[in-house]
């Protein structure tokens, strides 16, 4: 083959190479498996600002708990099902003293959940604790057991999941869990994950794309160099 039809030759597996680099970007990203807290602020969910061991929700505030592998907060899953205080505390007379505090805790779903575990079903619960009592007060008045690890992220809400605690886990850009591990997180901010999680025991994608692409380099620079002996 001539030199002059190696070129366009060779910049064509560099561009599919280059797709192949561009299209593993983006199936894949980094995320957070955790539980996210959630503030509802009129007929919406909005993303908690603080943690649930500092917020002190007043009497009537509905607040909400989504377990999910989260990438940012901008488009965090958010708690599903029924949200209104009327119906989640309906059965939950006021008294003097204390505040009515209506929790939503959805699981999420199963292709976020740790290898062997099946999310319960969503529920809602309505805690009745004191006046000055923090949202992490009424999550254990009604859903323990709670388990929190030693930096006080909350790792496990009515004993799921079992095992782990805002592990870091690849995730598909398009998956339809649901994403959010920023500073409306647990513990107010993202989960200090140190683990990561392999998608099977192979190569990562990425892994193989980058030797691939210092061979299609390297035979770059082979012709180069031939040429310009040539």
């Amino acid at each position: 083959m001539s030199s002059r039809r190696r070129l366009p030759v060779l910049a064509l597996a560099l561009g599919a190479l280059l797709a192949l680099l561009a299209g593993a970007g983006q199936a894949q990203a980094t995320g957070y498996r955790y539980w996210s807290f959630w503030d509802r602020d009129g007929d919406k969910w909005v993303y908690a600002t603080q943690g649930p061991s500092t917020a002190r929700p007043s009497d009537g505030d509905v607040e909400g708990f989504r377990f999910s592998v989260s990438e940012d907060s901008q488009s965090a899953a958010k708690p599903r099902g029924t949200a209104k205080f009327a119906s989640i505390c309906a059965d939950t007379p006021a008294r003097a003293g204390e505040k009515r505090v209506a929790l939503v805790i959805d699981p999420g779903v199963a292709q976020d959940a740790p290898s062997g575990e099946t999310p319960p079903e969503p529920r809602t619960a309505c805690a009745r604790v004191a006046d000055d009592a923090t949202t992490a007060d009424a999550l254990a008045a009604v859903a323990k057991p709670l388990r929190y690890d030693n930096q006080a992220l909350l790792c496990a809400i009515s004993g799921y999941p079992k095992t782990g605690c805002g592990e870091q886990v690849s995730t598909s850009k398009d998956k339809g869990a649901g994403k959010g591990a920023d500073t409306g997180s647990v513990k107010a901010e993202k989960p200090r994950a140190t683990v990561a999680e392999s998608g099977g025991g192979g190569p990562a994608v990425g892994l193989i794309a980058g030797g691939g692409a210092v061979v299609v380099l390297g035979a770059a620079a082979v012709w180069q160099a031939r040429r310009r002996r040539g």
